[in-house]
């Protein structure tokens, strides 16, 4: 199975919250982390502003039913409840008979684009992309093949102890307060086996992240 990132640009079906992106508002992006399957239209929400500004965004959605905010470090996380999600029927209708599963997050980005990932089959991704295409401008950003793994980073029980002893040295201090010998000693092992183990664990951290910008 495929894995793949596209981005599509509507020039008619567009999210309330897509509008308050590409307005000249403080907010810039958006990420729809979570739904619910129901009826009810419940979904988790995070913006990049301050949570008067997160409320202020959100005001624009007439199906809204109720909210509730959370401020975090970089933005706000909005619990929203709706009567409908504000997709348009074609959208909504392309999207229920896809033979494709989205992962979460949906990205409004300030570009005017929507970003998301699709797994399955290359055929049925294909009818899916020919499809979306004839509602919007569809690009494919990234392709990969769908790998389950067994822990969310992809790392290994030994490159994630590798990290841990790392942090508890203080080798990612800066200044750094650790060294890799420390971190050999923690593991009880070689340093050149500390050093490769490090290097894997960071790399699989760095192209983890990269995905899913």
């Amino acid at each position: 199975m495929k894995r793949v990132q596209f981005a599509v640009r509507y020039p008619e079906f567009v999210h309330p919250l897509q509008r308050q992106v590409v307005a000249e508002t403080p907010l810039t992006r958006t990420e729809l982390l979570m739904w619910s399957p129901t009826a009810d239209a419940t979904s988790l929400c995070w913006l990049d502003v301050d949570r008067d500004a997160a409320a202020a965004a959100t005001e624009a959605i007439d199906s809204l039913l109720a909210s509730h905010f959370v401020e975090g470090a970089d933005g706000t996380y909005a619990f929203l409840q709706q009567d409908d999600y504000e997709f348009s029927a074609a959208i909504l209708e392309t999207i229920v008979d896809a033979r494709v599963i989205f992962l979460p997050p949906v990205v409004f980005l300030d570009t005017g684009a929507v970003r998301f990932e699709a797994v399955g089959e290359p055929t049925a991704l294909s009818t899916f992309h020919e499809r979306l295409s004839a509602l919007g401008t569809l690009s494919i950003e990234r392709v990969h093949e769908f790998e389950r793994r067994a822990a969310p980073s992809g790392l290994t029980d030994r490159q994630r102890a590798a990290l841990a002893a790392a942090v508890d040295v203080g080798y990612y201090e800066v200044p750094r307060e650790g060294s890799v010998a420390d971190v050999a000693d923690a593991l009880d092992c070689s340093s050149s086996t500390a050093g490769e183990l490090l290097r894997k664990a960071e790399a699989a951290v760095v192209k983890q992240h990269t995905e899913r910008q």
